[in-house]
């Protein structure tokens, strides 16, 4: 196995035209990022080059570009007001802290497979995340684009944009403005050479440098162009738990970016990506980012999709896209103090616009009520309370969504038969049997998998059948059962007993017996009231109702 994953240098041309490309998009990008962030754009700059580096260094997608992104970055925005409000002193360093600790938990989560898991997600609430990531982003932006101090919340952002419009700083909004619809304008025939932002950035910052020179719109400012320099690990005693749960909270979306991204690039470029091994790189990438000053990161589709694009197959294209972002900033690096901040924030909002889930919305129409139920819940929670409280809530409410979807179509299998006509098949003799007892033996019937969601319902269905004096509990075609299933089993016995039933339990497969004998409910049976045979139960029966009458 190589030890860096499709490494081969048969592909040099395209690596390198690939990381050409995915450098010129990725560099305006991490700039912004690093602004909105509140560390810098040297912050965003450093997260490009070591996440990228690493990441195609260590990770398990040959193709994929990696770095801050739109969604991570939103995160980043509030550890860092989080902690710079707890702790004004070193509350950036904490912030760096944080990111090398949820490059930890990314290697762990690597190592314990947990990106299986994270396909498992529902769409919807991945659609609701990203939406309302990307909703979150436009409304703090809007203000910055337009001459205006930006909010920190988006409640606040939602509250001020009718002033913001009202009022709107002339110069300004005509760099941003421009700066847009360049972004969402620029023919697909330069795309193909300069991406977007580039194009925007570069466009928007000369023309905002030769119309408005001494004017007050608001650019980047002095830019230190330097090695970065170590930040050890810094935390507060205090703190500790909240920073654990920040850790884990960028851990957990980077892995859901990343292996979206993953995705992306195996449908691209005809691979097959290493989860396990990619989730390990990213999280290597994101400890080098945070240990040198970077922002967190994870995949980004759009610098992937450049770099196959432009012809790049392998890992060399993601190293070759962190030296050339190097060398860009170095030759350049002072120009980037001229960047107003209303092109950046225009290039933010082209970002947000692209991570909304468009096309999940236009399906809307057609979608069942309770996906766009869990869509907009998620989304709604994203945008104002807390991103890991929106997918814990989506997944809950998914989750339990589908066991109820489950349990309704358990229940539609099982069947309480008191005469033959009732259900099909049934041999002759067991027809005989039912159709000799009129009503007096009960045939309870149970297929597919015994789960909690189905097993009060069974009782219920049980309970609700009168003039019975012998039940069956036919359990043949079921396989598995679990803790709660058992007990409702348990409850039928006892309450038929109770009411002075006999009971039998028929066809219990192996797995299913071991279960209930390990919880004693086997042990409320008589003796010879078990069979493996339907039949042979419901003949039982037939001969303690004769005796009994």
């Amino acid at each position: 196995m190589n030890i860096i994953n499709g490494l081969h240098f048969n592909n040099l041309k395209g690596d390198l035209s690939g990381g050409l490309a995915a450098a010129i998009g990725a560099l305006p990008l991490a700039i912004a990022f690093g602004v909105l962030s509140g560390a810098g754009p040297m912050a965003g700059i450093y997260a490009a080059i070591f996440i990228g580096f690493f990441a195609s260094l260590t990770g398990g997608t040959a193709s994929q570009i990696s770095g801050p992104t739109g969604p991570m970055t939103v995160l980043m925005t509030a550890i860092f007001m989080q902690y710079s409000s707890a702790d004004p002193v070193h509350g950036l360093a904490i912030g760096f802290s944080v990111v090398m600790l949820g490059g930890l938990f990314l290697i762990l989560f690597g190592v314990f497979r947990v990106g299986q898991y994270i396909n498992m997600i529902p769409h919807p609430v991945i659609s609701g995340l990203m939406s309302g990531l990307g909703v979150t982003i436009i409304l703090l932006q809007i203000a910055p684009l337009l001459g205006h101090a930006s909010h920190d919340t988006t409640w606040n952002a939602l509250l001020q944009l009718p002033s913001v419009f009202a009022h709107p700083a002339t110069e300004t909004a005509l760099i941003g403005v421009l700066a847009l619809v360049l972004l969402f304008f620029q023919p697909k025939t330069i795309g193909k050479y300069i991406p977007s932002p580039f194009t925007a950035l570069l466009v928007s910052s000369i023309i905002y440098l030769l119309l408005f020179p001494d004017s007050m719109i608001k650019t980047i400012g002095e830019v230190s162009i330097s090695l970065p320099q170590l930040h050890w690990p810094v935390y507060s005693p205090e703190l500790l738990t909240d920073i654990v749960k920040s850790a884990l909270a960028l851990a957990v979306l980077a892995t859901i970016d990343t292996l979206i991204t993953s995705l992306v690039a195996d449908n691209i470029s005809r691979t097959q990506h290493d989860s396990d091994r990619e989730l390990i790189g990213q999280g290597i990438a994101n400890f080098a980012s945070g240990l040198f000053g970077g922002l967190a990161g994870a995949g980004s589709s759009m610098r992937t999709v450049m770099n196959v694009r432009h012809g790049g197959q392998t890992p060399l294209s993601g190293i070759f896209h962190s030296a050339i972002i190097i060398i860009i900033v170095w030759l350049f690096g002072q120009f980037i103090a001229s960047i107003p901040h209303t092109v950046l924030a225009a290039i933010l909002i082209k970002v947000a616009f692209d991570l909304i889930d468009w096309d999940y919305i236009k399906r809307l129409h057609k979608s069942p009520k309770p996906a766009i139920v869990i869509m907009f819940l998620v989304l709604l929670l994203t945008l104002f309370i807390d991103m890991i409280i929106a997918i814990g809530s989506g997944i809950t409410l998914a989750s339990l969504l589908f066991m109820k979807r489950m349990s309704d179509l358990q229940l539609e299998k099982t069947s309480t038969i008191t005469h033959p006509e009732q259900e099909h098949p049934l041999s002759a003799e067991e027809s005989q049997y039912l159709q000799q007892a009129d009503g007096r033996i009960l045939l309870f019937h149970v297929s597919g998998p015994m789960s909690f969601g189905a097993a009060k319902s069974m009782v219920k269905r049980v309970s609700s059948v009168d003039n019975y004096e012998a039940l069956v509990l036919d359990l043949s075609d079921v396989p598995i059962i679990d803790f709660t299933s058992s007990l409702a089993i348990e409850d039928i016995i006892l309450d038929a007993q109770e009411a002075g039933h006999h009971i039998f339990i028929s066809g219990a497969r192996n797995m299913v017996k071991d279960v209930l004998t390990r919880q004693g409910i086997m042990a409320h049976l008589l003796p010879g009231h078990e069979y493996s045979s339907r039949l042979d139960a419901l003949k039982h029966a037939h001969q303690l109702l004769n005796n009994t009458h």
